[in-house]
């Protein structure tokens, strides 16, 4: 069964550093691509990175580009965010989502992730 699993989110001070991981069972992420998304409170989930399934596309919303890093550790099966200098407004709850040979698009959408972890909560207040 495939499942995703978040973890490390948490109370972190504005200009903090956070990083959130996502454990990947019953399938390997090697010919996966992976996203990041958030929900904030009253607001529709959004897309925050992506990585193609190739690893040759890597792309970020403009409100996180600069201070949040997507990565990938298929021998682990693992993928992180870096979530670095963090700001109030990017308190939500994180998902982690996966999908089978999938591109990375410089918009980052909900479709094609079809598989989703269950949602971490990241808090960024002083």
């Amino acid at each position: 069964q495939l499942r995703l699993v978040e973890s490390g989110g948490g109370l972190v001070q504005p200009g903090g550093s956070l990083r959130l991981s996502c454990a990947a069972s019953g399938f390997t992420l090697d010919d996966y691509g992976i996203g990041w998304f958030r929900q904030a409170p009253g607001k529709e989930r959004e897309g925050v990175s992506c990585i193609s399934s190739s690893g040759g596309s890597t792309n970020y919303a403009d409100s996180v580009k600069g201070r949040f890093t997507n990565s990938r550790d298929n021998a682990k099966n693992m993928m992180y965010l870096q979530t670095n200098n963090p700001k109030p407004e990017d308190t939500a709850v994180y998902y982690c989502a996966a999908e089978y040979l999938s591109g990375c698009r410089r918009r980052i959408s909900i479709p094609p992730f079809g598989n989703w972890g269950q949602g971490t909560q990241v808090t960024v207040s002083s």
